[in-house]
């Protein structure tokens, strides 16, 4: 007789075994209705799931977020279901959830088209509305791939031929329609009621570009229509901060095919650049950093030596001189350890902080580019700390506060802190791993931190605190990180003399803000669509005449402006004034000056907004007054 014991503590006992559709009925109608999966003993399965022993249970619904991504997971074989009912010779490969929605890859004869997504979104409302019922089943695996392979369906025969022999493989039934599944779904397709098709893109299958092009159908789906409403709602929004056009229209940077994955940065963008760069180079300054700069090619021995060849050679781009291999580097950290090394260090010189705007390049694949929010080269604002055990907590503590400073005054209050554990590939001991994830949490206490853990997720040398920043449109960035190693200090010989006079390995802390500038900046862009904050933008003031008669004034303007440290423009171009302005605006200029007879004859300059407001006439060093304090507060509003 199974003791079920609830979330709120209490308890039902049952005379036989029972499933979590009945124990749901047994609490009540609605939440019977509402069930869309059982978490048993903390495991998901599925409503139909059989409780044969005690065990804790919890009831599943669209108000969990287990709840919606198995909407979604089910929402993606209702896809596959429609696919195989309107084009039978497809072939269904895989169909997993992502953030915000899923995408399912087939094999197909033709590209499909907006016209057939359109086709299957409405063949998916007919089969959802029909409340088919999703059933699991359980199959030998030899008799599974039997199945598959009559269907002519090689991708999911594939699959279950990698699962040793002799074990059974979970199916789901939904009326003719079968699939290969772990589960856990929704017990029927009535349940999934708010979705929409997206787009179609191309995919390999396995992730390898060295095998067979798929198709890849992406997917949303929620609970309620109103969600699904407001995330299209902000796709519209982040179409119109897309970085890539508003690049093109403010004239900041291009992509070309000749370089794919690489920037060129234009005038105006590589101002923007500048003033990121220069900024964080002060915060290097006033935090007890040094800043460094390390070779961009190294021997291929040292990329074995760190662990980089064996984990990362697929990604990193090579060439061969004299009978030498070399790597252009991926990432900065070895360096730095060169840099330490080169000298006799002591006790007494850590931590020591090494920072650099390191420039580096990973062969992405050309599918994943994006941008500059994905490239091929990159520059991290990329840090190293070299310290002891004892120390570790103490320099996380002060990053900690450090980077939310740093994401304030680019406009990003809402942070969220997340803390990736050990994953089960690593290297060290679970001692050095257990003093790492000590150290970490009791720094985020420190700091006052709320956090999330991410099991499994931490970089095979060190767990590492993860930044993650909301933009304007309600968007999570990841973009800092700080990261424990114990590890490539001691492949790489790092040494130190302790106060004992004996030689220890110190502990590297790997760190960044920013992460990529380019990423950022990107981030940037579409965070305040185009529109930066005065101390940011490129041209913070353009400066336009009326007539001819005010272009001696203006310029006398403009260079009384950029004398003063501000980045000030003349339009002296004979057109008609309002024109300009609208101009200028579209270009968000954050301030026109204007200047006409009545302003040349008073010495002073009538001034507006990019957001139009007319702030009157006032004298050049009043303007230039009110600009720099803005600037030095790094104000604005996205």
């Amino acid at each position: 007789m199974p003791v079920i014991t609830l979330p709120d503590g209490s308890q039902r006992e049952f005379s036989q075994p029972v499933t979590v559709a009945e124990v749901a009925q047994g609490i009540g109608a609605g939440l019977a209705r509402a069930a869309l999966a059982g978490r048993v003993d903390g495991r998901l399965v599925d409503t139909s799931y059989r409780i044969e022993a005690d065990a804790q249970l919890g009831i599943v619904t669209d108000k969990d977020a287990d709840g919606v991504d198995i909407i979604r997971h089910s929402t993606a074989h209702l896809l596959a279901f429609a696919v195989k009912d309107l084009f039978p010779d497809a072939q269904v490969t895989i169909g997993p959830v992502i953030e915000n929605g899923f995408y399912y890859d087939f094999a197909y004869k033709r590209p499909f088209t907006p016209e057939d997504l359109l086709a299957l979104e409405k063949r998916m409302g007919e089969i959802a509305k029909r409340d088919v019922p999703i059933i699991r089943e359980v199959w030998k695996r030899d008799d599974a791939i039997a199945f598959f392979k009559s269907l002519g369906e090689d991708y999911k025969a594939e699959l279950i031929e990698a699962i040793p022999a002799g074990e059974e493989v979970s199916l789901y039934r939904e009326g003719e329609f079968v699939d290969l599944c772990r589960g856990p779904h929704a017990p029927s397709t009535g349940k999934l009621k708010v979705f929409k098709l997206m787009k179609v893109s191309g995919s390999y299958w396995r992730g390898d570009h060295r095998n067979a092009q798929l198709q890849r159908i992406y997917g949303t789906a929620w609970a309620k229509k109103e969600d699904q409403e407001a995330y299209l709602h902000m796709l519209e929004e982040a179409e119109k901060r897309d970085h890539r056009r508003l690049g093109r229209h403010l004239d900041l940077f291009h992509l070309q095919d000749e370089a794919p994955g690489m920037v060129f940065w234009h005038p105006k963008g590589w101002t923007v650049w500048q003033q990121v760069e220069q900024y964080m180079r002060r915060i290097y300054q006033d935090n007890g950093y040094q800043e460094v700069k390390c070779p961009q090619i190294l021997d291929r021995t040292l990329w074995e030596k760190s662990g980089h060849w064996e984990n990362y050679k697929d990604n990193m781009f090579t060439t061969e001189s004299e009978k030498h291999d070399y790597a252009i580097k991926p990432m900065n950290c070895p360096g730095h350890v060169q840099i330490f090394n080169a000298g006799l260090r002591s006790y007494r010189d850590l931590p020591l902080r090494y920072g650099e705007f390191g420039s580096c390049h990973r062969n992405e694949p050309s599918g994943a580019l994006h941008g500059i929010m994905r490239v091929r080269g990159f520059t991290q604002d990329d840090g190293h700390i070299f310290c002891t055990e004892d120390q570790i907590q103490s320099e996380v503590t002060a990053f900690n506060d450090l980077v939310r400073k740093v994401y304030a005054d680019f406009g990003f209050s809402d942070v969220a802190v997340k803390l990736a554990l050990r994953p089960e590939k690593r290297v060290g001991s679970d001692e050095v791993w257990d003093k790492a994830e000590f150290a970490l949490r009791e720094a985020l206490k420190a700091s006052g931190l709320a956090w999330d853990e991410l099991p499994g997720e931490g970089a095979f040398y060190g767990p590492k605190i993860e930044f993650h920043i909301k933009d304007a449109i309600g968007r999570s960035w990841q973009c800092g990180t700080m990261q424990v190693d114990f590890s490539m200090p001691q492949r790489l010989d790092a040494e130190f003399v302790g106060d004992d006079n004996a030689r220890h390995t110190p502990v590297m802390l790997h760190r960044a803000i920013l992460g990529s500038l380019e990423r950022f900046i990107g981030i940037l862009i579409e965070n305040w669509s185009g529109a930066l904050p005065l101390w940011l933008a490129p041209v913070q003031a353009v400066i336009l005449n009326i007539s001819e008669k005010q272009a001696d004034y203006a310029e006398s303007v403009a260079k009384t402006l950029r004398q003063n440290g501000l980045r000030a423009d003349c339009d002296l171009r004979n057109e008609k004034i309002t024109y300009k302005i609208r101009e200028h605006s579209l270009n968000k200029l954050p301030y026109q000056i204007v200047v006409g007879d009545k302003e040349m004859a008073a010495g002073l300059v009538a001034v507006r907004t990019r957001g139009g407001q007319d702030l009157g006439q006032m004298t050049p060093e009043a303007l230039i007054g009110q600009l720099l304090e803005e600037v030095a507060a790094r104000s604005g509003t996205a």
